[in-house]
């Protein structure tokens, strides 16, 4: 999927505490930030760790949790790797030890036009089509789509990215090989054919009440910004909305009834700075800040040699398969289709019915 600068033993002691350390502990985060993560893993046995797990068990236990999600296509990616989110970064201390991953997509490169949609789980009828409206919207545009995957606000949110073959990620409080809720394993199965499941949970860990907090800290710092979409005055949309203002991240709220219980959250995010949005264009110009390139050159300037051959290749009104692509390029299918999708995370490519397009942009 991508290269990585990360020795085997720096990975494998990045798994192991992924396994005994909850999330979030900005202790453990620090030590392992001052002595490196070997170094951090061995101190904490020292110290006794809460399964009385010996070193040597601790790492046998990591060589298992790598195998096995390698075995169902997923990963491992950790600070170091070209597909890891810088953004995580911003969480110093409480950032995540790594990231265990299913999906072909680059972690990275989905990030980089990221908006998380979240709300409530017991969503209305106008909360659940508002969040598949926003988020099939958005995914048109070229955004990716990240939520939690819960009841209500969550799946319709990433069923609306599903719906126009959007990316979308799906930050897990569980292991990546857990489906929670149950109900939405196929969901999830959908998801990471076309986007990713993201956990810092390793492989078979279950879902547990304090991890939903701590999985919204990871939502909150992946994306660019944060639409709030029906949440009560007591609601875990909001800690992810309060995270994202704390990482200097754009808060956004739809409104709903005045008199309506499950929207009086957002209503309160809006009074207190948050920006009101009503559809996706709305959002895209909060996040954009209304900047739209009007010369495909400008654009392309930061592109490699090899992909701006393949936004070359690509006509606007008809569309091509990326073999055909390939084929005009004199490149491998792999290198045009992780070309492609740099071109469509920049908004200057598409995957349409008839194939691939490159996107005309003009002055707003």
């Amino acid at each position: 999927m991508s290269e990585s600068h990360v020795g085997d033993g720096e990975r494998i002691a990045r798994a192991a505490l992924s396994r005994v350390c909850e999330p979030a502990d900005a202790a453990v985060g620090q030590l392992v930030a001052q002595e490196g993560a070997m170094s951090g893993l061995e101190e904490i046995c020292r110290r006794g760790t809460r399964r009385n797990s010996s070193l040597a068990e601790l790492l046998d236990s990591a060589h298992q949790d790598l195998a096995h999600v390698n075995s169902t296509g997923g990963r491992f990616v950790v600070p170091g790797d070209d597909e890891w989110p810088t953004q995580f970064d911003d969480l110093d201390d409480e950032a995540p030890f790594g990231v265990w991953i299913r999906g072909d997509v680059n972690l990275r490169l989905v990030a980089l036009r990221s908006v998380a949609i979240v709300g409530a789980r017991a969503a209305t009828h106008y909360g659940a089509r508002a969040a598949a409206s926003f988020a099939s919207d958005l995914a048109d545009r070229g955004w990716c789509v990240v939520s939690g995957g819960a009841y209500g606000v969550d799946a319709a949110a990433h069923r609306g990215s599903l719906a126009v073959d959007g990316h979308t990620v799906v930050v897990l409080a569980s292991g990546v090989d857990v489906a929670y809720p149950a109900s939405h394993e196929g969901l999830f199965t959908r998801c990471s054919e076309s986007g990713l499941l993201l956990s810092e949970a390793p492989p078979g860990e279950v879902a547990r009440r304090w991890r939903f907090l701590d999985r919204n800290r990871l939502i909150a710092a992946l994306t660019r910004g944060t639409v709030v979409i029906e949440a009560a005055h007591r609601s875990g949309a909001l800690s992810t909305a309060r995270r994202a203002a704390d990482l200097g991240r754009q808060v956004m709220g739809v409104p709903g009834p005045i008199n309506s219980i499950a929207s009086a959250g957002v209503h309160r995010l809006i009074r207190d700075g948050a920006t009101l949005v009503t559809c996706a264009d709305d959002v895209v110009c909060e996040l954009d800040g209304g900047a739209v390139v009007t010369d495909l050159t400008v654009a392309s300037a930061q592109l490699s040699q090899a992909t701006f051959d393949v936004l070359a290749a690509l006509n606007k009104h008809r569309g091509q398969s990326s073999d055909q692509v390939a084929s005009r390029c004199g490149r491998r299918v792999p290198d045009t289709l992780a070309d492609l999708a740099e071109l469509e995370l920049a908004g200057l490519a598409r995957c349409t019915t008839t194939g691939w397009v490159s996107v005309a942009r003009s002055q707003t």
